[in-house]
């Protein structure tokens, strides 16, 4: 007879504030990560302290917000009023604590809860708050959340504002590093959001004149644009559009309360109606939507009272009204195009004129391809139950938008022996495997006919969903995972290629890979070290006693499954794939793919010998 459970009043526990969110920090800042990805949760500490900053700015209070940020360390000061001195410690740790409740102080604010902060404190070993106003300061220090120093209020100079200091807890953020390419992002689509902010970071200073045309002048390149940005503001609503010449894909940026909504939300798909029913009216043709909005490069931002998101991270809004007495967010969103947009294209007839050449060239390629399409997407799916190209995993992306603690994992893998050894030790609920049969196709130049002419990249598309859109992508991470040798750098280069040239948006919305794995393994009787460098091999050799076994991998099917699972779960290490804002996708491609071999040869040797200048300074040392 099976035994059962006791229930009893022993059972039921009372977590205080900073417990409960040490033991599901998920709740409150998503996923955690190592910093590897920019929704890892050492960047929503980071945003979660510069929301109450940004909130200060909107309020009128403090022009400049200085953030330093020094390995593990991270400083952030503002010159906004300062929390009243009395509240210092109750602010950063006391739930349901916080002057967002009083719509008085912070009328359209980003943060609504009073959690953020108490998250970063509950969830940093170190945290110190200071507050300075009416010339004088009290500072509180915590660790692990718990209070260890609460200093009296003295007299003092320093300018009014509030600075916090904070250290990530490495056992809930372990191997954690801050990549300053995504602090930056954030930090751009900041002073996008506020023209008139200067934020300043390790002594650069960040700072925006014009909105939101700015943010897409940043991620754009003017030769690539079939028209000059169109920028329309009103009272709580900014947009800026435009239309690429090469991208295939929609493109959005969307914002609420200066809040940067990732997944979008109510005030997103406002937009994108709204975008269509305007051209509609404004041409009086029936255009299908999705050639209206093919290339489109996008940003909207509104302003809410009391605005409701789908989770505590706020990257989805789920309110449909902008406020008390106020029109419901669609409808304010849809009638400001209606008006604003179309008065617009009636000003700028040549502006018009480009975008009804780029629909009808949509709508001319989509009829083109349509019936290559539909083979296609027959391929894929008689594929799919036929083959075992894709090894598929339980949930995805689309499933666990609701909880960002979880991600969804491709990883793309070269040859059966490689992918068997991963297919093998994955997770099966959230990791998925891709074969690749050979090498792919260099793509660089081509159109987007040949992605459905190739049965590898037809496959792919349809095994990621993103042929229309990253709108239904199915994996939040997307990783190439090929062998350290010259023919893995090889496929791992034609398939950032394929990126590129026809889904560049994946990159830049950080959702492409490289999987680093171990170059070597070093083990005695009693302990084994898997080392990515020769200096992690010396490291590990000096810990061991006697002379250990030493095993350089080779390749990825070298390495058995059941060492596998070491590499690819909780300790997985992943270099994201990253754009330089100041080379273009064709310039990248062009030099990178094209036809000049002497350049690229030429660069090779140089940069092979500043390689190995730098090795052989390592090795005198």
């Amino acid at each position: 007879m099976e035994k059962q459970t006791t229930y009893t009043e022993d059972n039921i526990r009372s977590l205080d504030w900073k417990e409960h969110i040490r033991m599901r920090p998920g709740m409150y800042i998503g996923k955690l990560g190592d910093g590897s990805s920019p929704d890892d949760g050492i960047y929503i500490l980071l945003k979660e302290v510069l929301d109450n900053c940004i909130d200060e700015f909107v309020m009128g209070a403090g022009k400049t917000i200085e953030i330093t940020i020094k390995e593990s360390q991270v400083t952030v000061r503002d010159f906004g009023r300062g929390i009243p001195l009395g509240k210092v410690v109750d602010v950063v740790s006391k739930m349901n604590t916080g002057g967002k409740y009083d719509s008085r102080a912070f009328k359209k604010s980003v943060g609504l809860n009073g959690v953020g902060t108490k998250a970063v404190n509950a969830l940093s070993s170190s945290f110190v708050v200071q507050s300075n106003r009416d010339k004088q300061s009290k500072t509180a220090s915590f660790e692990f959340g718990d209070l260890s120093s609460d200093n009296p209020v003295e007299e003092s100079s320093r300018r009014r504002g509030t600075k916090v200091v904070f250290v990530p807890d490495v056992t809930i953020f372990k191997n954690y590093k801050y990549r300053l390419e995504y602090v930056e992002r954030m930090i751009k689509y900041y002073v996008y959001l506020n023209p008139g902010l200067t934020i300043d970071l390790n002594g650069v200073k960040f700072f925006s004149e014009n909105g939101l045309k700015d943010l897409l002048t940043d991620q754009t390149n003017e030769s690539d644009l079939s028209y000059p940005i169109i920028h329309l503001k009103g009272e709580d609503i900014e947009v800026a559009l435009t239309h690429s010449k090469t991208q295939y894909s929609e493109e959005y940026h969307s914002f609420v309360n200066g809040q940067h909504t990732t997944q979008g939300g109510t005030h997103q798909a406002a937009f994108r109606e709204g975008l269509v029913k305007t051209v509609r009216d404004h041409f009086g043709k029936n255009y299908e939507a999705s050639d209206i909005r093919k290339s489109i490069i996008s940003a909207v931002s509104i302003k809410v009272m009391e605005p409701v998101f789908e989770s505590q991270t706020k990257t989805k809004l789920v309110s449909t009204e902008m406020g008390e007495k106020m029109p419901s967010v669609r409808s304010y969103i849809v009638d400001f195009l209606s008006t604003q947009l179309d008065n617009f294209l009636h000003k700028n007839t040549d502006v018009a004129d480009a975008i009804q050449r780029k629909i009808i060239q949509a709508e001319r390629e989509r009829k083109d391809l349509s019936g290559i399409r539909k083979l296609a997407r027959e391929r894929a799916k008689k594929a799919s139950l036929h083959n075992k190209k894709l090894r598929d995993c339980r949930v995805h992306l689309p499933d666990l938008k609701k909880d960002r603690r979880l991600d969804s994992t491709l990883f793309i893998t070269e040859g059966d022996s490689a992918s068997g050894s991963i297919t093998k030790s994955r997770d099966v609920n959230t990791q998925a495997v891709f074969s690749l049969r050979g090498k792919p196709l260099n793509s660089y130049g081509m159109s987007k006919k040949i992605v459905y002419e190739n049965e590898e990249f037809n496959l792919l598309q349809a095994a990621l969903n993103i042929e229309d859109s990253l709108e239904d992508l199915r994996y939040n991470n997307i990783v190439i995972a090929t062998d350290a040798d010259v023919d893995g750098m090889h496929i791992r280069l034609l398939l950032i290629t394929f990126f590129l040239q026809f889904f560049p948006e994946l990159i830049k919305e950080g959702h492409l890979y490289i999987l680093q794995t171990p170059l070597f393994r070093v083990r005695d009787k009693k302990q084994t070290f898997y080392c990515y460098s020769e200096q992690e091999r010396r490291a590990a050799i000096e810990k061991l006693s006697g002379k250990p076994e030493i095993t350089r991998f080779k390749g990825l099917g070298e390495i058995s499954p059941d060492e596998f699972k070491f590499f690819i779960g909780e300790d997985i290490r992943l270099d994201p794939v990253m754009m330089d804002k100041t080379t273009t996708t064709e310039q990248l491609l062009e030099f990178y793919m094209g036809k000049n071999t002497p350049d690229r040869q030429k660069f090779i040797i140089e940069n092979l010998k500043v390689e190995l200048d730098v090795v052989e300074q390592k090795m005198e040392a």
